[in-house]
């Protein structure tokens, strides 16, 4: 029966633990005839164009379906199992054909329309007014206007999207999952952290093997790269990764044709639409205002980065000589690590017993708390889809509950890569008020028997990034979904929260809530954090030109490549010949793991990362003057940022915190570069 279904129960936090793949279809079904009676109800006949009448009870009708959806997709992110992939698979086709179909209702449309143009418009809220002009917006993008034979084709070609895009990033998952090596001699394993060896024979003796096993998981992969010694196996794990979901690795999981067809489909959509290309049509939702304005950002940014890049290519292949090597791509993770630790006696790994994650936690929330004049306790009892996952509660100081949150830090087999954030519930008004409630979600090695879970410190960066994200959702005061939290917010201001968060990591009083030695207690040591500052601005060039280099790929795929006569691969070697100072071998095929634009919303957006960095870097800056603590500022960025979610342009929005508009010279500075350019 419906009513038993726990998909359906919508006024609380999901029923994880009952939660069924054969669950998915029937609450499915009753959704979607929820909602369309909705739509029947509100729009038949001649409906008063107003937003109480028609447009309100619409807005909570696809905010009802969206939360319905979020615990299914959640679960197939981070405990993926073939009965619920199939359940999801088969629901998300049917999701996106009813998504396509809504926004092509011109009867919808005209219900918008006419609250856009009612003489009631000028009364409503900003957030109102922002969810009205969006909805117009992308309405025709997604072809209301359109006649009926190119609105059915853009129709049709949304829905196989939504197949082929959940099926490249699960064949990345699969062709993750599917790698392991079983090392039984310790010596090839030298250099590596006893840590990371005691996860490996953990690991090996749960799936009844002798020895250490390896896998391709940022917890396993990274280190050997960075600290085994042992080059022939630095190589091979290399290759595995760079060969993932290719022709050059296991077949079986091919993302090759996929991508081609994946960016076909994207530039037809365009097309209909009398978009140029789709990265135009991509940006029609973002501050950038075309592709060429990208790319001249990104093509400055590589120019102020290149000098200072060979230089720093230069000192990492003048070490590989040493050990008469010539320097490859598997060796630039660990001749950097052997680069760090010669100029400042620093090491990654020096600082890992310092940050126990207990205490990394901990210091983060105070911070939070301190910063924005709220409290975060964590809630046991809820129901959650795994014994490690962690439940939280963020409450006004007057004990008013704001915003939940679900903490999910560790690696395991059949959990995606990488670490997000992503939306539960969405803070609304309505019959049944809601709470924002968010997802966090990393991939860390686990405790140990004999200690806890012990983050490096860039991972203690992605856990403040996520944690960024998550604040932006939760700390909202919007009350309309459509525009609450990260809702509504263009994709290239979406990562100013987070990565403006990243930025307190580096700050001596920070490093004092989060860090303390595991075992006596003891602070970082002053000069052990004077390293890790010296070392900073390391590579920082280096990894100035990766991204653009990334970026640059995606922009120009999703604007000058044509899928039909051109070679994905092809542009992307020609765009590291033109950006990149060292390429990777012929082998490496890293586009066909490149989730994040082939399924992971930032095609033609991938530039965001560096247009939200100089946002983020220039917000940091009156912390630096005031102090990281300091209320007055914090309550400032609360109140012009974070609250504001997605009802105000972030040009706006960010004028209102900074007192004018954003430079780049904060990350140029942060980077290293500034002096480089000799401004």
């Amino acid at each position: 029966m419906a009513n038993d279904n726990p998909l359906l129960y919508l006024d609380g936090l999901p029923r994880f633990a009952h939660i069924e793949p054969d669950q998915v279809t029937p609450a499915l079904d009753a959704m979607l005839d929820e909602t369309r009676a909705t739509v029947e109800a509100r729009l038949s006949g001649d409906p008063a164009p107003g937003w109480d009448d028609a447009v309100g009870p619409l807005e909570t009708a696809q905010e009802r379906l969206k939360r319905f959806w979020s615990p299914v997709a959640h679960l197939n992110a981070v405990a993926d199992s073939a009965p619920l992939r199939e359940a999801y698979n088969a629901g998300l086709g049917r999701l996106t054909s009813y998504q396509t179909s809504y926004a092509q209702d011109e009867r919808v449309y005209r219900a918008y329309r006419a609250v856009a143009e009612g003489s009631a418009f000028a009364s409503l809220s900003e957030a109102r007014k922002k969810v009205v002009t969006n909805a117009l917006r992308d309405m025709r993008l997604s072809g209301v206007a359109l006649e009926a034979g190119p609105k059915a084709r853009f129709k049709a070609i949304q829905e196989k999207l939504s197949e082929l895009t959940s099926h490249f990033e699960q064949n990345v998952l699969d062709a993750t999952d599917a790698f392991s090596l079983v090392v039984e001699d310790e010596a090839r394993l030298q250099g590596i952290p006893a840590s990371v060896l005691a996860q490996a024979r953990s690991e090996a003796q749960r799936r009844g093997f002798a020895g250490f096993l390896l896998t391709l998981q940022a917890p396993s992969y990274v280190p050997i790269m960075t600290y085994a010694q042992d080059r022939a196996l630095r190589r091979q794990l290399y290759e595995a990764y760079v060969t993932r979901a290719s022709e050059a690795g296991d077949g079986r999981y091919d993302n090759t044709a996929l991508a081609h067809e994946i960016l076909a489909l994207r530039r037809e959509a365009a097309t209909l639409l009398d978009f140029p290309h789709y990265a135009d049509y991509s940006l029609a939702t973002k501050m950038a205002r075309d592709a060429t304005e990208v790319e001249e950002f990104l093509s400055d940014l590589a120019r102020r980065a290149r000098p200072a890049a060979l230089r720093e290519l230069a000192d990492l292949a003048t070490l590989a000589r040493a050990d008469d090597l010539s320097l490859e791509a598997w060796d630039t993770a660990y001749y950097s690590e052997r680069l760090k630790e010669q100029r400042y006696q620093f090491s990654e790994e020096d600082l890992r017993p310092y940050f126990p994650l207990p205490r990394v936690l901990e210091g983060l929330f105070t911070l939070t708390e301190r910063l924005y004049d709220v409290r975060i306790r964590e809630r046991p009892g809820v129901e959650v889809w795994h014994p490690d996952v962690l439940f939280y509660e963020i409450s006004d100081p007057d004990g008013q509950a704001r915003a939940q949150f679900y903490l999910d830090l560790y690696a395991r087999e059949r959990k995606r890569g990488g670490a997000w954030m992503d939306e539960c519930c969405v803070r609304q008004l309505g019959p049944v008020p809601s709470l924002p409630v968010a997802y966090l979600t990393c991939n860390f090695s686990a405790p140990a028997a004999d200690h806890p879970a012990l983050l490096r410190h860039d991972e203690v960066e992605t856990l403040f990034h996520e944690f960024g994200h998550g604040l932006h959702h939760m700390l909202t005061r919007v009350d309309e979904p459509a525009v609450s939290g990260i809702n509504g917010v263009p994709w290239d201001a979406v990562e100013l929260p987070s990565q403006f968060m990243e930025n307190f990591c580096w700050e001596r009083e920070v490093i004092d809530l989060i860090g303390a030695h595991y075992r006596t207690g003891e602070p970082v040591p002053a000069d052990l954090f004077a390293r890790l500052r010296s070392a900073r601005t390391f590579q920082a060039a280096l990894q100035m030109l990766r991204q653009v280099e990334f970026a640059l790929f995606d922009i120009r795929l999703h604007a000058l490549f044509d899928p039909a006569t051109g070679s994905v691969h092809a542009l992307l070697d020609a765009v590291r010949d033109e950006v990149a100072i060292m390429k990777p071998p012929a082998f490496n095929r890293f586009e066909n793991s490149f989730t994040h634009i082939f399924a992971g919303g930032y095609a033609a957006g991938y530039y965001s990362y560096k247009w939200a960095e100089v946002l983020s870097a220039d917000a940091f800056g009156p912390f630096e003057e005031r102090g990281v603590f300091d209320r007055a500022t914090g309550l400032s960025f609360l109140h012009n940022i974070l609250e504001r979610g997605g009802e105000a342009d972030p040009r706006e929005l960010f004028e209102r915190f900074r007192g004018r508009a954003p430079r780049i010279d904060a990350l140029l500075k942060q980077s290293g570069l500034y002096e480089t350019e000799g401004n």
